[in-house]
C-alpha cells in the first residue's frame, strides 16, 4: 500500500462525506429526516436501493462464489427481478395510499398497535444481526490495508471505529444525505470491478475467460441437486429468490424507507423494478471479477494464498495487483459504500424505533421536534449496538454474503407473511397474526441454528426461509382466524338518483 493510495482513500472519504452533507438540506422534522421530504428523483432512489442491498458484501463476497464455483448466483438475481415486480404492484400502493413513514405502519392500520410494534421490533433485531455482518464486511479490506502497512490490529478495533464514524455521518445528514452518497458509491465500486477485469485481462492476455469456460465455471443454470437443500439449484434460486425479494423489498424498512422518499407511487415502482435489472448487471460484473481472479491466481485456494478468509481474495488483489492510486480509489469505494449502507440501516432502524415503537408506546402525541430528537438518539444507540454482532460473526469461516442473507431470511418470511396475510385474510385479527408471525420466525431460526451451530449440515437452503415463513404464517394464522366470524360484505354503492325524474 503506497502513500498515493492512502491519500486517495482519505480524499475520497472526505469528498463523499461533504457531498452527502451538502445535499442533505436542513432537517426540520420527521418527514425531512426519515423521508427526505418525499422529493427525491426515482433514478437516485433506484441506485440507492442497489447500493444499500449490496454494498461491500457484493464487492468482496460475490467474486468468491465464481472463484470457488461458477456463475449460478445469477439465478438468484432473476428471482430478485420477479419479486420486485410483485412488490411494485401489490404492496407499494398500500404504503403510498396511507402516507406512511415505515412499512410496519400498514400492519398497525390492519391489525393494531401490537402487530406493528412486534413487526418493528423484529425488523430491528434482524437488521442488527445482518448489518453487524455488513460492518464486518467493511472491516475485512481495511484490515488487509493496515496489515500491508505494517500496522497490525484486530477486527474489533476496526469495527468500533467504523461504527463511530457511521453514527456521526447519519446523525447529521438524514436519509437525503444517505441516498445521494449511495448514488456516488455505486458508480465507483461497479467501475472498480470493471477496472479490475481490464487490468487482469491486460496482465494475463485475457485467456482467463476461455479457461473458465473449459473448466465449466460459466454454468448459470443448475438443474441438478436437491431442490430443498442445494442453494445453487435453479428452483430454490429462482422461486426462493423471488420470495426473498418480496420480503426484503416489501417488508424490510431498510428498502421501503427509500421507496417512500420518491415523489409518487409510480416513480417508486419504476425505481424498484429498475433496481432489480441493475442488480443483475452488478452481480454479473463481480462474478466476472471472480473468474478473472481465478485465472490470475491459477485456481489456487484461499488457504494456498495465505488468506484466513475466502472473502479476502479480492481485497488482496486490489492491494497487490492494481496500479497505485487505482487500488486506493477502489478500496475507498468499498469502505465508503459499506459505511453509506450502514448509515442507511441506521436511518431505517431509527425511523422504525421512533414510529413503530416509541411513538406507539408514548402516551401523548409525538411532535415533529420530539420525533427528530428521539430519532437522532436512536441513531447513536443502534450504531453502537452494531459492534456486538459484527464481533461475534468474525469467527465464521463461510461466505459472508450467504451468512448475511441467511440471517435476514430468518425473519423475512414472517414479515412478508404478516403483510400478505393481512391483505388476503379479512377474517384475521391481531392475535392470529402475532402468533403466526412468532412461530414463522421460530421455525426459520431453528433451521439456521441447526445448520450453523449444531449439525453443520444444510437441511433447507437459505433461499427457502422466506417462503417457509410465509407458509407457516398462512397456515397457523388461517387456522386461528377460523375462530372469528367472516366479515360482512361491503354494501354495493348505490346509483345516484335524479330528483326531478323521481318527483
Amino acid at each position: 500500500m503506497q502513500t498515493l493510495d492512502l491519500l486517495v482513500i482519505v480524499a475520497y472519504l472526505a469528498a463523499t462525506a461533504w457531498l452527502g452533507l451538502r445535499l442533505s438540506g436542513k432537517q426540520t422534522g420527521l418527514k425531512d429526516y426519515f423521508l427526505g421530504g418525499r422529493n427525491l428523483p426515482w433514478w437516485a432512489v433506484c441506485l440507492s436501493v442497489v447500493a444499500t442491498e449490496t454494498s461491500a458484501l457484493t464487492v468482496i463476497g460475490t467474486p468468491v462464489m465464481s472463484y470457488l464455483g461458477d456463475i449460478s448466483y445469477l439465478q438468484l438475481a432473476l428471482g430478485y427481478i420477479l419479486g420486485r415486480i410483485v412488490v411494485a404492484f401489490f404492496m407499494l400502493p398500500r404504503y403510498y395510499d396511507g402516507e406512511m413513514v415505515t412499512a410496519y405502519a400498514y400492519l398497525g392500520k390492519r391489525f393494531g398497535q401490537s402487530t406493528q410494534t412486534t413487526a418493528g421490533v423484529t425488523f430491528m433485531f434482524t437488521r442488527l444481526l445482518a448489518d453487524g455482518i455488513r460492518v464486518l464486511a467493511a472491516a475485512i479490506p481495511l484490515k488487509l490495508i493496515l496489515d500491508g502497512m505494517g500496522i497490525h490490529t484486530n477486527y474489533f478495533t476496526i469495527i468500533v471505529v467504523l461504527a463511530i464514524v457511521t453514527i456521526l455521518y447519519t446523525f447529521i445528514g438524514g436519509i437525503k444525505a444517505v441516498v445521494w452518497v449511495d448514488v456516488a458509491q455505486m458508480f465507483l465500486y461497479v467501475l472498480g470491478g470493471i477496472v479490475a477485469i481490464v487490468v487482469i485481462s491486460a496482465q494475463t492476455g485475457g485467456g482467463w475467460f476461455a479457461e473458465a469456460a473449459d473448466a465449466g465455471k460459466l454454468n448459470m443454470f443448475i438443474f441438478s441437486g436437491n431442490p430443498i437443500s442445494d442453494a445453487s439449484a435453479f428452483v430454490p434460486s429462482l422461486l426462493g429468490g423471488a420470495v426473498f425479494a418480496m420480503a426484503s423489498h416489501g417488508s424490510d424498512q431498510l428498502v421501503v424507507q427509500r421507496l417512500l422518499t420518491c415523489r409518487s407511487k409510480v416513480e417508486a415502482q419504476k425505481a424498484l423494478i429498475w433496481s432489480g435489472i441493475i442488480v443483475f448487471f452488478q452481480f454479473a460484473v463481480f462474478l466476472l471479477v471472480g473468474l478473472a481472479l481465478w485465472g490470475y491466481y491459477d485456481g489456487a485456494s484461499p488457504a494456498d494464498l495465505g488468506l484466513g478468509r475466502d472473502d479476502e481474495i479480492f481485497p488482496m488483489f486490489i492491494i497487490e495487483g492494481l496500479p497505485q492510486g487505482v487500488s486506493g480509489l477502489l478500496l475507498a469505494g468499498i469502505l465508503a459504500a459499506a459505511m453509506s449502507t450502514l448509515s442507511s440501516s441506521l436511518s431505517a432502524l431509527s425511523s422504525s424505533t421512533v414510529t413503530d415503537v416509541y411513538g406507539r408506546l408514548k402516551k401523548t402525541p409525538m411532535t415533529d421536534e420530539q420525533g427528530l430528537r428521539a430519532g437522532r438518539w436512536a441513531t447513536i444507540g443502534w450504531g453502537l449496538a452494531f459492534i456486538a454482532p459484527a464481533t461475534v460473526f468474525q469467527s465464521d469461516e463461510g461466505n459472508i454474503v450467504i451468512l448475511a442473507l441467511g440471517v435476514a431470511g430468518i425473519t423475512y418470511g414472517g414479515l412478508l407473511g404478516a403483510f400478505v396475510f393481512g391483505i388476503l385474510n379479512k377474517r384475521a385479527r391481531a392475535a392470529d397474526a402475532n402468533v403466526a408471525f412468532v412461530l414463522a420466525v421460530a421455525v426459520n431460526a431453528f433451521f439456521f441454528v441447526m445448520e450453523k451451530y449444531v449439525t453443520g449440515e444444510v437441511w433447507v437452503a437459505w433461499q427457502w426461509y422466506p417462503l417457509m415463513g410465509v407458509i407457516v404464517t398462512f397456515v397457523v394464522g388461517g387456522l386461528l382466524s377460523l375462530r372469528h366470524p367472516a366479515p360482512l360484505p361491503e354494501p354495493a354503492p348505490t346509483a345516484p338518483t335524479n330528483d326531478r325524474v323521481s318527483r
